[in-house]
């Protein structure tokens, strides 16, 4: 760990070995376990534990009190939100070892997790999806989907800036900030400009 690229607090625990990219940010009592791949430029809040195995693409920004278990992998530019959770086994019970059964979960570029959301594993979350607050996701994310509730249920679609898309009548919107056009056709998100 001598010339490292990456700042780690002094409470932070780092199991070996494990690959962690430059510019990766460790805060207050946060543990990466064994063998995690995580991305350059991530930032790790305090209270934070990161599984065996788990895979973190770049610019990936983790909120406090965020477990991510094993079976997880996020791409690059995935905000999980304080204090959400991921599961990592459908049925689980403490007399009975499941390890071999942990289900993978996915989540795609540039998602967004909201506080205190769960994910039940097994489940992808799409490119861009917007999972609401408080949400429990306990199924496939469309990319641009915005979901809330419990189950979750999809109300509607963001932009990749995190802007509510409004559909005209052509099934065409524009983000507000970025003013990037995105297109609507058999219920699939598109970003067209």
């Amino acid at each position: 760990m001598e010339n490292k690229k990456y700042f780690a607090h002094e409470t932070a625990v780092i199991d070996e070995p494990c690959e962690i990219g430059e510019g990766t940010k460790i805060w207050h009592f946060t543990h990466i376990m064994q063998n995690c791949k995580i991305g350059k430029n991530c930032n790790f809040g305090q209270n934070v534990v990161v599984s065996p195995n788990v895979t973190l693409g770049n610019n990936v920004k983790v909120q406090n009190n965020v477990s991510i278990y094993t079976g997880v992998d996020c791409e690059d530019d995935v905000f999980l939100g304080p204090s959400m959770v991921f599961t990592n086994v459908i049925n689980p019970r403490s007399a009975v070892n499941r390890k071999s059964e942990y289900a993978k979960t996915l989540v795609r570029q540039g998602a967004s997790i909201g506080a205190n959301a769960t994910i039940v594993c097994g489940n992808e979350i799409g490119k861009f999806a917007f999972i609401g607050a408080g949400s429990v996701v306990t199924k496939y994310v469309p990319d641009y989907a915005l979901v809330v509730g419990n189950p979750s249920k999809q109300i509607g679609w963001m932009s990749e800036y995190g802007h509510r898309l409004n559909f005209d009548a052509n099934n065409r919107a524009i983000c507000p900030e970025s003013k990037e056009e995105y297109l609507l056709e058999n219920n699939i998100v598109k970003k067209i400009s």
